[in-house]
């Protein structure tokens, strides 16, 4: 081996961690952006020189290796827990009664910290140096994210050397992607023509999900710690020492952490907070206010779901003013015209909104909004713009009431008001705006999850005359691709492989695809048990769909008029005619015997594995109703996190609720659960 070597490439792993300290721990970096490059450079060109020289830990090592073909599961060995939330103050009051009555005579201190909106995470380090990054999952298992964690500059490759340090420890804390990171992704996506992402949790999730580290690395997401997993031993005794030893250790740590003595000090740290979270340069939603003291936190113990000595305090959804210039009327995918408020640019929570769904005409009406109005904007969780009201006092004398349209603003065809409805439709089957909006539908993750159909693409391939039916979509060429504006030859080539993946899609998705009135994912998953393919289906009488249990006659009248519409026979035709035309598999097991059977089954709230399709399926799968609504029928509620009116519901009519990880006890999905954690 080459001595000199050696000792640059050690000097530079030691030099590049020591600048990657400074930068996100102490926050003073000494050296520029482009001087940090260069060394990188440099250490990345001498172990490639040299390979017997390149180490797990080692800075040039944070990307590199062929995409994975699959995340593996692994299990965590201390649960990942939950924690309440509230957005009342009364509730922060009670929670500290709780903690004084449950600890008797001892006092609490608190630690008060930033709620990131990130993805929750733990990372395993085994004498120092990173050997798991494992996402939350169900709190039990999770997915093996370390190639794609090793990305990430602000998560540390190997400890900084410390006598406290333990053989092992498990840090939990978030994955984020910071606001400017977020801006800069969404303005590489709208310059290739692709859809931009919703909000940063969701693209930090995106990008935690992709098989190719190089992907996550360009999406510059960023680390801060907030917990403990298995520690041995266990290095403190308190919270905040804890936080003390993560930096002196280089793991970054949520800013504006504070410790105070009372719940009124602990509400003033709240208020407080709500200042400083606007200029924070990530996203946001509370504060998390924890009991310091380990033995306290043990000594109070947890529930089924959450640890009892934390609670988070969610900040209502942040509002602004601003005027309403304009009111356009977008086409949905069964005729349908929406008002959409355009609006003076106002920024709400981390972003820029210059729209907002007026829903109605009678909406607009009751809320009397008018042109030229000074309008109260909010977002509903932080992510979905909607006008409150308008602001009267500031009414201008030449504010204009809001019409509704004579014709469709798409194709020009007189539209009708439906009956006993406030809606407003056009009946033109042909209509552009109609046709746009049933292929995104078509196209769509829940249906035939064609990826890199987006919103812009599909545009241009109508406009284009490309695509008139959704067989069409199975008819594209790469060739007629490669014709439109940004989508160069990679990019056309993954879009014809995802369209033939889409072929494989069952017939319950297809349905749900096709538009029908009052079809969605589980009316589909009934009329695939029902009927099992689509020639039997559209054969069927008003008569033969009201007998399949969920549908009423309103439904099914709405699902025979499709199949008997020539708009609805010309699409099955076509996707007949090209080869789309799944039948529903017939399982050899005896449906009685299935370990839902006869059950009915509502889910609620935000599941740690599931999507609510992914959810449902799993529940008819396992020979299950999936249901939308809570009453004595019901068989019992999969209750997840932040559980709104309908877990309230079912504790009303005493229906059972199960957690997610009893629901997949209770269909043989699942293994026996880890120890609970004491931190």
């Amino acid at each position: 081996m080459n001595q000199s070597a050696a000792q640059r490439a050690a000097w530079l792993r030691d030099e590049l961690n020591r600048h990657n300290h400074l930068y996100y721990i102490e926050a003073k970096p000494e050296i520029s952006d482009v001087e940090f490059d260069r060394l990188m450079r440099e250490l990345i060109d001498l172990e490639r020189a040299h390979p017997e020289l390149a180490t797990l830990d080692s800075p040039a090592q944070r990307v590199g290796g062929e995409p994975s073909t699959g995340f593996r599961t692994v299990e965590h060995a201390v649960r990942m827990m939950s924690i309440d939330n509230t957005y009342d103050e009364g509730e922060v009051r009670e929670f500290d009664r709780r903690v004084r009555e449950g600890l008797g005579s001892a006092s609490p201190r608190y630690v008060l910290e930033p709620k990131i909106d990130g993805n929750a995470v733990s990372l395993r380090y085994e004498k120092g140096v990173l050997v798991l990054a494992a996402s939350r999952g169900n709190g039990y298992h999770g997915d093996d994210i370390t190639a794609n964690a090793r990305t990430i500059n602000s998560i540390p490759l190997r400890l900084r050397p410390d006598a406290n340090l333990p053989e092992i420890l498990e840090v939990r804390g978030e994955i984020y992607m910071p606001d400017a990171a977020f801006l800069e992704v969404n303005k590489r996506l709208v310059a290739a023509g692709e859809e931009p992402m919703k909000n940063p949790r969701n693209a930090a999730a995106g990008a935690l999900r992709q098989l190719d580290p190089q992907i996550t690395a360009s999406r510059k997401l960023a680390f801060l710690a907030h917990g403990m997993g298995e520690a041995r031993p266990v290095p403190a005794t308190s919270y905040g020492q804890w936080l003390q030893l993560l930096r002196r250790w280089g793991i970054p740590t949520a800013p504006a952490a504070k410790q105070v003595a009372t719940v009124d000090e602990v509400l003033a740290a709240i208020k407080d907070f709500a200042v400083v979270r606007p200029t924070l340069p990530f996203q946001t939603d509370g504060m998390v206010v924890k009991v310091d003291d380990f033995g306290q936190r043990r000594a109070l113990g947890e529930t089924t779901k959450s640890p009892r000595w934390v609670i988070a305090y969610k900040y209502q959804s942040e509002q602004g003013q601003t005027l309403l210039h304009g009111v356009t009327w977008q086409v949905g995918k069964g005729g349908r015209l929406t008002p959409v408020a355009e609006m003076e640019a106002v920024h709400i929570a981390g972003s820029t909104i210059r729209r907002a769904t007026l829903h109605n005409i009678e909406q607009i009406q009751s809320l009397d909004i008018r042109i030229g109005d000074t309008i109260l904007v909010e977002k509903a969780g932080e992510v979905i713009p909607y006008v409150v009201r308008p602001v009267i006092e500031k009414r201008p004398a030449d504010a204009r009431p809001i019409t509704p349209p004579k014709t469709c603003p798409s194709c020009g065809t007189a539209v009708r008001k439906e009956p006993d409805t406030p809606y407003i439709t056009c009946d033109n089957p042909e209509c552009p705006a109609q046709l746009k909006e049933r292929l995104r539908w078509f196209c769509a993750r829940n249906q035939m999850d064609i990826e890199g159909m987006g919103e812009a693409l599909i545009n241009q391939l109508v406009d284009a005359g490309l695509t008139k039916t959704f067989a069409d979509i199975y008819r594209l060429e790469t060739s007629q691709l490669l014709g439109l504006e940004r989508l160069g030859e990679k990019s056309a080539a993954n879009l014809i492989e995802a369209i033939a993946a889409s072929r494989a899609r069952p017939l319950d998705r297809l349905l749900a695809g096709l538009g029908i009135p009052h079809v969605g994912n589980s009316t589909a998953r009934d009329l695939v048990r029902q009927f099992g393919s689509l020639d039997a289906l559209a054969a069927a009488s008003i008569e033969a769909l009201d007998e399949v249990p969920g549908i009423d006659v309103v439904v099914a009248t709405g699902i025979h008029s499709f199949f008997q519409s020539e708009a609805g026979k010309h699409a099955v035709r076509e996707l007949q005619k090209i080869g789309i035309d799944p039948k529903a598999h017939r399982s050899q097991v005896d449906p009685s015997q299935l370990p839902l059977a006869g059950l009915t089954i509502v889910v609620t709230g935000t599941l740690a594995t599931f999507g609510r399709t992914e959810i449902e399926e799993l529940i008819a799968n396992s020979g299950g109703k999936p249901s939308g609504s809570v009453s004595k029928k019901t068989s019992f509620v999969v209750a997840g996190e932040n559980a709104g009116s309908k877990l309230d519901k079912a504790r009303q009519l005493g229906v059972p609720i199960l957690t997610e990880q009893q629901f997949l006890e209770k269909i043989g999905r699942a293994t026996a659960k880890p120890a609970g954690s004491p931190f």
